[in-house]
């Protein structure tokens, strides 16, 4: 269990909710719940790592909680499943960028550095002992393929500003494109940095013709012998070691999101498990407010209604 209260986290997950959500779907709606709630609902059950009846059943026996979310009955959990299935990434995209807007960059640094990396997320609640033994058994693995989540990360702020996920093994190289495309909507940004995975000619000139930022990516593609040109061979021959170090601070970024909320994105489908990793990275960057949250938790609890 992460240690910032769930009363904290949910109250304001709901504001971050509906500054990026209408309220209701379409005026037909039964206006039971509204948006909003079901999507901090959503967030909150991924920083507890909650199933869909998990949540149920633990939203019914908090009474805080539910004042938190402005809730007057509990949702079942086949509604949060069916909001889930209706989510839109982009709408999670826009949440991504509000939870930055609200944890500013410090005055002396206008333009920060972000770096952009991949990890595997278990698409299901198996243990991986439990995969080992089934190995040395031979009756082969559970899973025919695991879900790489992608993410753009800020490294002063320690925040995601954007993401993806994909079914794994899946090269990744071609998506660091888009990825930067969407940071730089998100904020200002003076450099990538990124793994020997997106090494290309082609990722170094988007970065840098079309967005004027610095690139370092190792020139580690292709075999000993073959000569490379352009930006490749300059990050062959002058690489900024120091800078790249920086990069370090994405496998930080990681292990936090794997040891305080989870390491699964589960899902019977693939874009169930999408939605499950997208989600949490909202959840870890709305968790990432700690600081400010915890100042404001006294103004916090004179709102929720008695």
């Amino acid at each position: 269990m992460a240690e910032i209260g769930l009363v904290v986290f949910a109250t304001y997950a709901l504001q971050v909710s509906k500054a990026v959500m209408p309220i209701y779907r379409s005026r037909f709606s039964k206006h039971i719940f509204n948006q909003p709630q079901l999507l901090a609902i959503l967030c909150l059950m991924r920083y507890e790592d909650w199933t869909f009846r998990e949540a149920e059943v633990r939203l019914a026996e908090h009474q805080e909680l539910r004042n938190a979310l402005e809730l007057e009955l509990v949702p079942d959990y086949t509604t949060l499943y069916r909001f889930l299935c209706r989510l839109d990434e982009n709408l999670l995209a826009q949440a991504l960028i509000e939870t930055l807007k609200r944890f500013p960059a410090s005055a002396g640094d206008p333009k920060t550095t972000v770096a952009v990396d991949a990890t595997g997320l278990a698409p299901g609640a198996i243990s991986t002992f439990f995969v080992k033994r089934r190995k040395d058994r031979g009756d082969g693995l559970p899973w025919r393929y695991w879900l790489k989540w992608v993410v753009v990360v800020d490294l002063a702020r320690q925040m995601v500003v954007a993401q993806l996920a994909k079914r794994g093994p899946y090269n990744d190289c071609a998506q660091l494109r888009p990825l930067v495309d969407t940071a730089c909507r998100a904020l200002p940004i003076q450099t990538v940095l990124a793994d020997a995975e997106f090494d290309s000619e082609r990722n170094h000139h988007h970065i840098r013709q079309v967005h004027g930022l610095q690139s370092v990516i190792p020139a580690k593609r292709g075999k000993a012998n073959w000569k490379r040109h352009g930006v490749r061979a300059e990050m062959q021959q002058q690489f900024p070691k120091e800078l790249y170090r920086k990069r370090a601070l994405v496998e930080t970024v990681f292990s936090v999101v794997k040891r305080k909320l989870s390491a699964r994105a589960p899902g019977h489908s693939l874009q169930t498990q999408r939605l499950q990793a997208l989600l949490l990275g909202l959840a870890y960057n709305i968790y990432r407010l700690k600081p400010r949250l915890l100042l404001s938790y006294d103004q916090a609890i004179t709102t929720i209604p008695l």
